[in-house]
């Protein structure tokens, strides 16, 4: 038999074009495939370097008291300069005296007739309890005189009660420095209204040394518990920096807070800073540098190394199949043109320096050397 010479044709020409199809398909995957990352790499190294670790900080008084009146009246004196220095007790505010002052005069007045009454009471109580003893009176007359003589004492104790709260109002019409410090700008002038316990005079604190207040994570605890310990002595531990500008003094330690705050996983630390020269004031923001001497080595690479993806920090470590993947490092301070990691490498693994901007996770690489 002869075979159709057209099934022939037709059979061979779908074999060339499945072998076309074949090449053609093998060739795009080549072309799509990416090109190998020319990169340099660079052995992760460990170093002895001593830095300081920074916290941001607020400054605040050690001691500071918003003052406000105890009485409502009027201002009558402001007996102070607005930012002086103060000394405890120095008189600071007068508030018109004259109703507080009569209702003293007045209480005086009130526990004299009551003294009065007392004594009266006392006589008549006596006269009774005589003629008891000759049985000349009722047994019930003496007795109301006993009670009678008993409302007038405690009606004699409450004049006297009365005398001490309105003698206390009339002391609070003065308004003194609690202790010794700096006073702020009076927000009352004289013959301004003011309210008992609410409005608002002024405030005093302390300068001579401040507090400076930072957050450390609960991962530190146990290293600043330790700094706490050992804070008599005298060394630069913990300074404070204003930008590039250095506080000249020292400061110490002086509590770590009762608990760790639990939504932000740290605990409030503070600082005793001295302030001879008044150059820092409560409110002002700095940065807290504590000095570390760890004597573990710590992990050290180039800056440029590091890549940042919303707040958090990544490097591309090679593998052995001429690749590269992406992991996340937790920094710590900036060492010149290197910056130290204190989590996610280890000593000796090789991590990508340049061509770091062409990388992505699992890319092939290829090294400039």
């Amino acid at each position: 038999m002869y075979s159709n010479p057209i099934h022939y044709f037709t059979a061979v020409l779908s074999i060339v074009l499945l072998a076309s199809c074949d090449k053609k398909e093998e060739q795009k995957a080549t072309q799509q495939a990416p090109p190998a990352v020319a990169v340099t790499l660079e052995e992760v190294t460990t170093t002895d370097a001593v830095y300081y670790d920074e916290y941001p900080a607020s400054i605040t008084p050690i001691n500071q008291v918003e003052l406000r009146p105890q009485v409502t009246g009027f201002i009558t004196g402001v007996h102070f300069q607005d930012g002086a220095r103060v000394k405890k007790g120095q008189l600071l505010y007068s508030i018109d005296a004259q109703l507080y002052s009569a209702n003293y005069e007045q209480a005086v007045a009130n526990l004299k007739v009551q003294e009065a009454n007392v004594n009266k009471a006392q006589k008549d109580a006596d006269r009774y309890h005589e003629l008891d003893k000759n049985d000349a009176v009722a047994k019930q007359l003496v007795d109301n005189a006993d009670a009678a003589l008993e409302v007038a004492k405690k009606q004699a104790e409450a004049a006297k009660a009365n005398i001490s709260a309105v003698s206390t109002s009339v002391r609070y019409t003065k308004v003194y420095a609690p202790f010794d410090g700096v006073i702020g700008i009076s927000l009352v002038k004289p013959g301004a209204a003011v309210s008992a316990g609410q409005t608002l005079l002024n405030t005093v604190s302390t300068d001579g040394q401040l507090a400076v207040d930072f957050g450390v994570d609960q991962k530190e605890i146990y290293r600043f518990a330790t700094l706490l310990k050992n804070r008599a002595s005298k060394d630069s531990t913990f300074t404070l920096a204003f930008g590039p500008d250095i506080y000249p003094y020292p400061g110490k330690i002086q509590l770590l807070d009762r608990a760790v705050d639990p939504q932000t996983g740290t605990i409030k630390t503070r600082l005793i800073f001295p302030n001879p020269d008044n150059l820092l004031r409560a409110g002002m923001t700095g940065t807290v540098r504590v000095l570390n001497r760890a004597s573990t080595k710590s992990v050290v690479i180039p800056y440029k190394a590091v890549t940042e993806q919303l707040g958090e920090f990544f490097v591309y470590v090679a593998g052995d199949s001429s690749k590269v993947s992406q992991r996340r490092i937790v920094v710590g301070q900036p060492l010149g043109t290197k910056i130290i990691v204190k989590e996610g490498l280890k000593e000796g693994e090789k991590i990508a320096v340049e061509g770091v901007q062409n990388l992505r996770e699992g890319a092939l690489i290829k090294t400039d050397k």
